[in-house]
């Protein structure tokens, strides 16, 4: 079958960043389809943790009250020595800058069922599960998609004869860790060097059932590292390293399973949902982008899981794509605007990789008397705290303030309640997603001029001011910081005003409003905008002209 449309973007991989980069366009109106070679959503657990930045995310997305029923805040994050005492506290629970928790636990089967069942209401979205990318070719329009119908023969998958040819303008890569779209697209992954193999179990305690287990920790013990965590309401997991003188078979046993989860929790208490022995790897992709090709989540990169950072970090290159997409695909932007995805992205996982190696090599420890020295380290107080979470250090940011010199550009934005028109809201409630030009204390659309307001208007940015005194509220446009965290954060930064991209990294400050404009046409300058603007439809046949 060849379908004779062009589409605007093909996704390849329905797990929860296809599904998620499906929703974000499908809203937009963009023609998307997305395959998997699952028929079916994948059953089984595997991700449990997402944080504050991916909550306000799935806020945007519209499924924010749904995400509530199936996750739960986080504790505090443990880790203790082989004699329970206490070596690190991750305050988890804490407030964050996003507003809520730092963290949170879910189930990822129950993740997947929401995004699915919101991604098949959206027109715009074609959902083909069951196939199978098998070939992959660019053209200078387009490019062209093989993908072979799957099926399932005695419960494993099994390819049938039936193929069909799609085309579509870019073609992203979220078809996880063995990536047939890195893989044929020639992009080469580098290893950074950690690799250990974990049995990963996931249970269910029966009704009533309360087990005697620290909420959510890494029991840092040289015997047999294990980590502790629920997995969502309702569920509990548990991860076993394995031990050099062990084999894969031998960790994957049945007997063995309930023999490791014994100190903790008996047969008669939980049903086992499932247990696999998982390589943690640390691996990134030299470049994201080849061309019309686009790489996002597993497919780019992989890391241990100790900061609980995997699932965050491939919903953080959708966000950072879907944004990107739409300035492309209206012909806003050049395509060129594609070549700012990988120096974004790759330092600031880059660093979260090697933060989660640090750690990880830190609970891996097997050896009694190296296990010592790192918990008098510990415990005599001489480690020093984890570093701030990494910003962006490059692509759309005011060069000059950058985060990896201190400054403001590429941090992340707060977000908190605000009171507009005497009703208390969440900010994203208030202003619709987009690029943001906040102003303290001021209405920012009343100091800019008539080139800076076009610009705006060009990229559907939104104006609104922040302010505490109540004298200086204007609804809809100077809106009342309940919480603080915006005056707060801009007094901190010294700024006046700030530029927020729509993945809420600021892009940058001025300290006087009278700089405003000029910050406006950096951002202009950043961003190539297009001097000709016609039709979505006109503005994406401009693009499959390139």
């Amino acid at each position: 079958m060849f379908e004779e449309k062009i589409r605007d973007v093909a996704v390849i991989g329905y797990g929860p960043i296809g599904q998620s980069l499906s929703i974000m366009l499908g809203e937009r109106g963009y023609d998307v389809a997305v395959f998997d070679r699952w028929p079916s959503l994948y059953p089984l657990p595997r991700a449990v943790v997402h944080d504050h930045e991916i909550r306000r995310v799935f806020h945007a997305m519209g499924i924010g009250k749904a995400i509530e029923a199936v996750s739960q805040p986080s504790a505090t994050y443990q880790w203790f020595n082989a004699d329970w005492k206490t070596l690190v506290e991750i305050d988890w629970s804490a407030e964050s800058i996003s507003d809520g928790p730092n963290c949170y636990l879910f189930n990822q089967p129950n993740l997947e069922a929401l995004l699915d069942q919101k991604a098949k209401s959206i027109p715009a979205i074609s959902v083909n599960q069951g196939w199978e990318a098998v070939a992959l070719r660019q053209l200078p329009e387009y490019c062209e998609v093989v993908l072979q119908r799957i099926g399932m023969e005695n419960g494993k998958l099994a390819a049938t004869d039936e193929k069909q040819i799609v085309r579509a303008r870019y073609v992203v890569g979220a078809d996880g860790a063995n990536s047939f779209v890195r893989k044929a697209s020639d992009i080469e992954f580098e290893d950074l060097g950690f690799q250990e193999d974990w049995l990963v179990i996931d249970l269910k305690p029966n009704e009533g059932v309360t087990l005697d287990v620290p909420d959510i920790g890494q029991w840092c013990n040289p015997a047999r590292p294990t980590t502790m965590v629920p997995g969502g309401p309702g569920y509990r997991r548990w991860e076993f390293m394995r031990l050099p003188h062990e084999t894969l078979d031998e960790m994957q046993k049945t007997e063995r399973v309930w023999e490791l989860l014994s100190p903790w929790v008996r047969p008669d208490q939980a049903t086992l949902v499932r247990h696999a022995v998982y390589t943690f790897r640390s691996l990134i992709a030299k470049n994201w982008r080849k061309g019309r090709v686009l790489l996002a989540g597993d497919a780019a990169h992989q890391m241990p899981p100790f900061m609980g950072q995997g699932l965050c970090s491939g919903m953080r290159d959708v966000w950072n794509l879907a944004w990107r997409f739409d300035l492309v695909l209206k012909g806003i932007a050049s395509p060129d605007l594609f070549d700012g995805y990988t120096p974004e992205r790759r330092p600031q996982v880059r660093a979260i990789i090697d933060a989660s190696i640090a750690m990880g090599r830190l609970v891996c420890i097997s050896d009694p008397a190296e296990a010592a020295k790192r918990d008098e380290a510990y415990l005599s107080g001489r480690i020093p705290p984890l570093p701030p979470f990494p910003g962006l250090t490059d692509g759309l940011i005011r060069a000059d303030q950058s985060s990896a010199t201190g400054g403001i550009a590429g941090l992340l934005s707060v977000h908190g309640q605000v009171r507009n028109d005497n009703e208390t809201m969440r900010y994203d409630e208030a202003v619709q997603n987009g690029f943001h030009v906040i102003a303290l204390d001021a209405d920012p659309e009343m100091l800019i001029d008539a080139d800076s307001l076009a610009t705006i208007a060009s990229i559907g940015a939104q104006t609104v001011g922040m302010t505490r005194d109540e004298s200086k509220v204007v609804a809809g446009r100077v809106l009342f910081d309940v919480s603080g965290k915006y005056c707060d954060f801009m007094a901190r930064h010294g700024a006046k005003a700030m530029i927020v991209r729509p993945d809420y990294y600021v892009f940058g400050a001025v300290e006087s409003l009278t700089e405003l404009p000029a910050l406006i046409s950096q951002l202009a300058s950043g961003l190539e905008l297009a001097s000709q603007r016609g039709t979505k439809r006109d503005a994406c046949d401009a693009v499959a002209a390139l």
